[in-house]
């Protein structure tokens, strides 16, 4: 009775060993939002007086359907003109988007930096995949040092298809050789991490880099901080 007892046990753990999701050994990061502070109010707040007509602004004229536009590619020439047709009398405004485009980097997220640099000092593979237009991306790795550190970036408006597309994570899992069973993607829209996570990928919703911390030790890609230590 034991011996068959015992040989029950055996294959139940073998089972649930077969449950087990393999260990992740590539971490995929969005920038915008993750890594970088951008946001077009850090411009528009300089131009405007009245808090209400830059959210107007932005929400109407230059909104975020517009610019998601150049994340795929659309020229910036193009898209300026485009409302400059729609909205003649706010010309000037319109221009300092892309003039003044620099102005809208508040700096990098550094405490979300530190967990990057703490992945690849463990060897762990790490990659970028980001909704950001070509030409102003261009901005960005000169900007920050360590953009550099990343094996790969995937820019939606290099490739000409944006998040959530499935295209262009699969564009990245291929020129990366990446098995989705073992990388974790983390990005701050929801509807990108449901994207990721549709094919096969782990994927954390970002809402600060201490969560992120706690979220990758439970997945053993990160040792705990000694306590009262910064993330």
């Amino acid at each position: 009775m034991s011996s068959f007892l015992h040989g029950v046990n055996a294959v139940n753990d073998l089972v649930l060993d077969k449950q087990q999701p393999p260990v992740p050994d590539t971490v995929i990061f969005d920038i915008g939002g993750v890594l970088i502070d951008w946001n077009p109010r850090h411009l528009y707040r300089q131009l405007f007086a009245d808090e209400a007509a830059m959210e107007r602004f932005l929400a109407e004229v230059c909104s975020p359907e517009w610019n998601e536009r150049q994340d795929a590619g659309r020229p910036w020439d193009e898209a300026i003109a485009f409302l400059l047709a729609k909205f003649p009398r706010q010309a000037s405004l319109i221009r300092a988007y892309r003039e003044r485009w620099d102005e809208m980097l508040g700096g990098a997220l550094h405490d979300t930096v530190a967990v990057l640099d703490a992945l690849r000092r463990r060897g762990v593979r790490v990659f970028a995949l980001t909704n950001w237009s070509h030409d102003t991306f261009i901005v960005a790795r000169q900007r920050y040092a360590f953009l550099q550190w990343f094996e790969d970036i995937v820019v939606s408006g290099t490739e000409g298809v944006i998040k959530p597309d499935p295209a262009i994570f699969r564009l990245l899992l291929e020129r990366g050789g990446i098995d989705p069973a073992r990388a974790v993607y983390i990005d701050d829209t929801q509807r990108h991490v449901d994207a990721a996570k549709s094919l096969g990928m782990r994927a954390l919703l970002f809402r600060d880099a201490a969560r992120l911390r706690s979220e990758l030790v439970s997945m053993g890609l990160l040792e705990s901080l000694p306590e009262g230590a910064r993330p």
